[in-house]
């Protein structure tokens, strides 16, 4: 998992974190207030996510998620196997909504899937993501329903 942290964050184009958040910091991110889940092709990890309530109190119907696929992985559908179980499971957790708080509107891949998975944009961050190759850029905040079907 901590590789699979670290190939993404050397790419810069993805999250907010730098080449200087360590081990302990991801392990204290990743692990302590929030369900954690992999995703294993034959034993190796190929995928993950955790999820927990948004805000905590008053916001805590509202589910978040992060997920981060192995670059080798990419392309398999292993990120849309990722968010379909964690719509899923928030939904078993009981959380109403869910909503991701800072998508790079470059990751072109991940908009789209959101948007295919019901998610809208509601929220648009101006040049809030310092991307490594293209500078500024927009960040979205991206919200849909747990109530009723799931989209496919």
């Amino acid at each position: 998992m901590w590789a699979i942290f670290l190939s993404v964050v050397a790419s810069g184009d993805t999250l907010p974190f730098t080449d200087e958040f360590d081990r302990e910091s991801f392990q204290r991110q990743w692990f302590d207030a929030q369900a954690s889940y992999v995703a294993v092709a034959g034993s190796q990890v190929v995928g993950m996510y955790k999820m927990g309530a948004n805000y905590p109190g008053l916001g805590s119907h509202v589910a978040s998620a992060t997920y981060l696929v192995s670059r080798d992985a990419q392309g398999k559908g292993i990120g849309r196997a990722l968010v379909e179980h964690s719509l899923s499971q928030a939904r078993k957790d009981g959380f109403a909504a869910m909503q991701f708080n800072y998508v790079v509107s470059t990751n072109a891949a991940a908009v789209e899937l959101y948007k295919k998975l019901g998610f809208s944009v509601v929220g648009t961050l101006p040049k809030a993501f310092r991307h490594r190759q293209l500078g500024l850029v927009d960040s979205y905040v991206m919200f849909r329903s747990l109530q009723g079907g799931t989209p496919s």
